[in-house]
């Protein structure tokens, strides 16, 4: 199984479009697209508001559901617009991710190439190739994406001003032996960093 993991410092900072844009770009491997989604941390919804990110049954440490396209707007919608010949939505708790594994080794045991769209995945499931999408105009960046900074084999930098890091935590040598790519929206991809990517599948 080949697998491409992407992450980020914060959302919306492009990691669904890159996810999009990977997937269009090579519909002939027949991608499982997984988004891991952990609530509980308290900015996974812009106003506050509950979000709809926890599962149903607050007893249930996770929840895999499959996509089916009717509400389009979702981020598991586009990966499926995309051309993904399956997407799942893995819903867990912060820190429970791992309670929701074993299923998820079960439901992609046989596929080819699998995308996930999360950084905490990278710590129990090593990808062929880790990107990690990065906004340095924002203050914001998680927990995860510091911690795991040093696994990623390529940075992309999608804000706008393209300055250095500017979070506590956040080694700028890491940075440097680094692949690293600019992109822009909508499609937050390059013809260079698919060509990355491929390489590595």
């Amino acid at each position: 199984m080949k697998t491409v993991a992407i992450g980020g410092n914060s959302r919306s900072v492009g990691k669904t479009s890159l996810a999009v844009s990977i997937i269009s770009a090579t519909r002939e491997l027949g991608w499982t697209a997984v988004k891991i989604t952990q609530f509980g941390h308290g900015i996974c919804s812009r106003n506050g508001e509950p979000c709809g990110c926890a599962t149903s049954d607050p007893l249930c440490p996770y929840e895999i559901s499959v996509e089916d396209g009717a509400v389009p707007s979702t981020d598991t919608a586009r990966m499926l617009a995309a051309g993904a010949r399956e997407v799942l939505w893995v819903r867990t708790g912060i820190g429970n991710l791992e309670t929701a594994l074993p299923e998820m080794r079960q439901r992609l045991e046989g596929r080819e190439h699998v995308l996930f769209e999360s950084n905490s995945i990278v710590e129990h499931w090593r990808p062929s190739v880790y990107l990690s999408v990065l906004d340095c105009s924002l203050e914001d960046c998680k927990a995860s994406a510091l911690r795991l900074a040093g696994f990623a084999d390529a940075f992309v930098l999608s804000g706008p001003d393209g300055r250095a890091a500017p979070w506590k935590g956040f080694d700028a040598d890491r940075v440097g032996p680094k692949r690293v790519f600019s992109v822009a929206p909508p499609e937050y991809c390059s013809p260079e960093l698919l060509e990355f990517a491929r390489e590595r599948l």
